[in-house]
C-alpha cells in the first residue's frame, strides 16, 4: 500500500479531484482537480509546484566516491565539479539498460545519485574494491520541483541565493525561511525548473512558503498528468514506457542500449573500464540497430479519416503510453511508438517512438497505427526534431533570454 509524502497533509488536502496513484510506492497526485490542463499551463505560462519526494536518492560517499560513481556510470564522473549535476545512465556488463536520472557532486568526495527505480542493490553489488559508504536517503529527504517561467522569480523572493547566476543543471546549498535547502536547476518538463531539496521535517514549512511567494506569479499545485504532457514536448525518455530497464526484461528484445534509447550522448567510451564498456564500444562501431525519434502525427489525415465516420477529431488531453505499431509507407513494421501527447503550446501531435536505424532519419515518412470506431487504420507520421519544445529560458541565465 501506497505511504504518504512528507507533503502530503499540503497535497491531500489541495487535491479535490481525489486523482492519486502510485509512484514508487508513495501516493502521488494525478491531478489536483477533474482535468489536468490548468496545471499545464501553469507549468507552461507561469509555476507549478510539484512533489517529487518518490524520486529515488543515494547518498555516495567516501575517498573513491567519484572512482566508484565512475566504474558504474556510462559517463565520466570523474569531470563533475563540486556544485555540478549530471544526467546520465547507467548498464549491466552487457551494455543494456537499467535506469536513468543524476548525479550531483556535494562536495570533494559527497555525491547524490537520483533514480527512477530502487538502485541500492546494485550500487552496493558494484562497490567490492572502493572505499565508498552508500545510503539510501530516500526515506529521509523530501523534494519539490518547480517548473516554469515565473520559478526563477519565486525562488528569489524566499532565498538570498543568487538565482540569476545559478547555471542549468548546477545545485546551490541556501536557506528557505530559515531551514536548509538544496536547490537544483534541473527538472522534466524541459522547461525553466529547479527542484528543491530538505529533509522531512522541513517539508510542509517549504511548501508553504512557496505557495505564498508564488501566489502572485500564478503558481499551482501541479500532478504528474500535466508532467507528462510537457515530458512528451520536451522528448524526454522514461523508464518502464519508454525503454524497460534491464532488470526487468524477460526476453532479449525487450532490451535497450543507451546508443538505442536516444542516450548515446552519455556515454564516454575512451577512458578507464566502466560497466558495459566493452559491450557498448562493439555497438558504437557498428551501429545501433534502432533509434529513439521525434514523430509528428499529420493532423489532416487524422481529421480526414474521423470525418469519414462522421465524427469530429477525437484525441485525449491526457498523454498516452500504450505502444502503438509504426510502419513503412508499404506495411512493414519498423518499430512503436511508446507515448505520445497533443501539445497545447505548440498545437502539434507529437509521439516518441523506437525505429529500425534505416527509418530513422528526420524526414522519413512513416505511418502509425491508429484506431477509429474499433477500426485500425494507419496515418503519416514524419521523424522530426527534438525536443520538440526547447525555449532559450530552459538553459539561460537571468537576462539572457526570456
Amino acid at each position: 500500500m501506497p505511504i504518504p509524502s512528507p507533503f502530503h497533509p499540503r497535497t491531500s488536502a489541495l487535491c479535490t479531484g481525489l486523482r492519486w496513484k502510485d509512484w514508487s510506492g508513495y501516493h502521488a497526485v494525478c491531478s489536483y482537480g477533474t482535468c489536468h490542463e490548468p496545471e499545464y499551463f501553469a507549468f507552461r505560462h507561469a509555476a507549478g509546484l510539484m512533489d517529487v519526494t518518490p524520486l529515488h536518492k543515494y547518498d555516495v560517499s567516501g575517498p573513491d566516491a567519484a572512482a566508484f560513481l565512475a566504474r558504474v556510470m556510462v559517463k565520466n564522473i570523474l569531470k563533475l565539479r563540486i556544485g555540478q549535476v549530471t544526467y546520465c545512465c547507467w548498464c549491466d556488463e552487457f551494455g543494456k539498460l537499467l535506469d536513468d536520472g543524476t548525479v550531483w557532486r556535494l562536495d570533494e568526495h559527497a555525491y547524490r545519485v537520483t533514480a527512477a527505480e530502487p538502485n541500492l542493490a546494485w550500487l552496493r553489488r558494484n562497490a567490492d574494491g572502493f572505499d565508498v559508504t552508500i545510503a539510501d536517503t530516500t526515506e529521509r529527504i523530501a523534494a519539490v520541483s518547480l517548473q516554469g517561467p515565473n520559478a526563477r522569480a519565486i525562488l528569489k523572493q524566499v532565498t538570498d541565493a543568487d538565482m540569476d547566476a545559478l547555471r542549468f543543471f548546477w545545485l546551490t546549498r541556501t536557506t528557505i525561511g530559515g531551514r536548509d535547502a538544496i536547490i537544483t536547476r534541473t527538472g522534466y518538463t524541459g522547461d525553466l525548473g529547479y527542484e528543491v531539496w530538505v529533509d522531512n521535517d522541513d517539508a510542509l514549512p517549504l511548501w508553504d512558503t512557496l505557495m505564498s511567494a508564488g501566489r502572485p506569479f500564478g503558481i499551482a499545485p501541479t500532478g504528474l498528468d500535466a508532467l507528462d504532457v510537457c515530458r512528451v514536448e520536451a522528448g524526454f525518455i522514461m523508464n518502464a514506457v519508454d525503454y524497460y530497464s534491464a532488470n526487468h526484461c524477460v526476453i532479449e528484445a525487450r532490451k535497450s542500449t543507451p546508443y538505442e534509447a536516444g542516450l548515446g550522448w552519455t556515454v564516454n567510451l575512451d577512458r578507464d573500464p566502466f560497466v558495459g564498456q566493452s559491450a557498448l564500444r562493439a555497438e558504437k562501431e557498428r551501429g545501433a540497430t534502432r533509434r529513439f525519434v521525434g514523430l509528428e502525427i499529420d493532423w489532416d489525415e487524422f481529421e480526414a479519416l474521423h470525418a469519414r465516420y462522421g465524427l469530429p477529431p477525437e484525441l485525449c488531453s491526457e498523454a498516452w503510453r500504450d505502444p502503438r505499431p509504426v510502419y513503412t509507407a508499404g506495411g512493414t513494421q519498423v518499430g512503436q511508438a511508446t507515448s505520445g501527447a497533443w501539445s497545447p503550446i505548440l498545437k502539434r501531435n507529437l509521439a516518441l517512438a523506437t525505429v529500425d536505424r534505416p527509418h530513422a532519419a528526420i524526414g522519413q515518412t512513416l505511418r502509425i497505427e491508429t484506431t477509429v470506431e474499433f477500426v485500425r487504420h494507419r496515418i503519416t507520421a514524419t521523424v522530426v526534431e527534438k525536443p520538440f519544445f526547447d525555449p532559450p529560458r530552459k538553459r539561460a541565465v537571468a537576462g539572457d533570454a526570456s
